[in-house]
């Protein structure tokens, strides 16, 4: 019947967003040469998903059964791993970074001392990956062989962590995309610590990105100041805010197909305002319409940063209030790849050289 029909195709859509949700992850997680820790992603995945079902209005007995779970299980393993949801979780690339830094010029005898619980097999992987992403050096052979971190620009604490101002601008779009925040919801949301965001909402107050409801100075630290960001631009060829263009960009997409699915209706219309549509063109170097395919690249995205600077000056000049507000988002992607990197995960090799800009009406 229809409604088997309509689960069967459900499941079906779900398989495919996963997988490519796990495709994003893994690029994400391996990029630049790092090694991101995900352990704790099944966990997180569970507790998210959990509670984005409730806030549909699905109750916890349903929830439950949509896992595949006893109602008492469902409810005592989303207290659980929301009660450890900020534990920290590293892992032995990290921890093999983090010693090198504080003991350099450490042989290999005695790193695998160090590390033994861990297993020599692993522990050579790991020295090995670190090696040939140029994030260690390396100076002699067999276990008196000396190891030490390469002196680049960017340390092995650059490395593990994130940029101050990287943090200001995840958060700013964060509180941007839920129409403000408080710092408790930040921290219950996110896992972050509570000075680093602090710090992180300090640096967007002072900027002018955000701005705390009632008088800032005697109310930022606040827990229960809701924090509001009117816009948020991450422009091209910023040396920070990738991430948070990222974010931006899954988000909107994702935002657009579950309102359009909300809807009601798979069928497009011409009059539609929400929904998208993913065209690509087969060329070679010396087709015909080669330059005319590169420079709608080109033209779409001037066209629409222009718009994008033009609604912004206006609203400077002319607040818009919050009750009056509506939201246009426009998402565009673009990725140019030749047939013999076919096997790469979709879409990993364009993801961070997007920038998105919001209109406001």
């Amino acid at each position: 019947d229809s409604n088997a029909r309509s689960s069967m195709l459900a499941k079906l859509l779900i398989d495919a967003i996963v997988h490519q949700t796990t495709v994003l992850i893994a690029g994400v997680s391996t990029a630049a040469g790092i090694r991101a820790p995900l352990a704790h992603v099944a966990d997180q995945v569970f507790v998210d998903l959990s509670r984005a079902i409730e806030e549909q209005g699905v109750g916890r007995k349903v929830a439950a059964d949509m896992f595949g779970l006893a109602l008492r299980t469902y409810q005592k393993k989303v207290q659980r791993l929301s009660e450890s949801s900020s534990a920290a979780h590293r892992t032995l690339w990290e921890a093999v970074l983090d010693h090198l830094e504080k003991h350099p010029d450490t042989t290999r005898q005695r790193l695998m001392k160090r590390f033994a619980v861990d297993g020599e097999d692993n522990v050579a992987a790991v020295l090995n990956d670190l090696l040939g992403s140029g994030v260690l050096e390396r100076r002699g052979k067999g276990p008196q062989a000396l190891y030490r971190l390469s002196p680049r620009d960017d340390s092995a604490a650059a490395l593990r962590e994130l940029d101050r101002d990287e943090i200001a601008t995840l958060l700013w779009v964060f509180i941007y995309r839920r129409r403000g925040a408080t710092l408790g919801e930040i921290a219950s949301v996110t896992g972050w610590k509570e000075e680093v965001i602090t710090a992180a909402l300090a640096d967007l107050c002072v900027s002018g990105r955000i701005e705390p409801d009632g008088a800032a100075e005697s109310v930022r630290t606040k827990a229960a100041t809701r924090y509001r960001a009117s816009t948020v631009t991450v422009p091209v060829g910023a040396a920070v805010g990738w991430a948070g263009a990222v974010i931006d960009h899954y988000q909107t997409v994702c935002t657009a197909i579950v309102t359009k699915l909300q809807a009601g209706s798979g069928i497009s219309l011409p009059q539609d305002t929400v929904g998208g549509a993913t065209l690509g063109f087969d060329i070679y170097p010396g087709h015909p319409h080669e330059e005319e395919v590169y420079a709608l690249l080109r033209t779409v995205r001037g066209d629409v940063n222009r718009l994008w600077e033009k609604v912004a000056a206006h609203n400077r000049e002319n607040p818009i209030p919050e009750s009056r507000k509506r939201k246009v988002h426009f998402y565009f992607g673009q990725t140019v790849r030749d047939a013999v990197l076919e096997t790469a995960p979709d879409g990993a090799a364009s993801a961070a050289d997007e920038a998105e800009t919001e209109v406001e009406e």
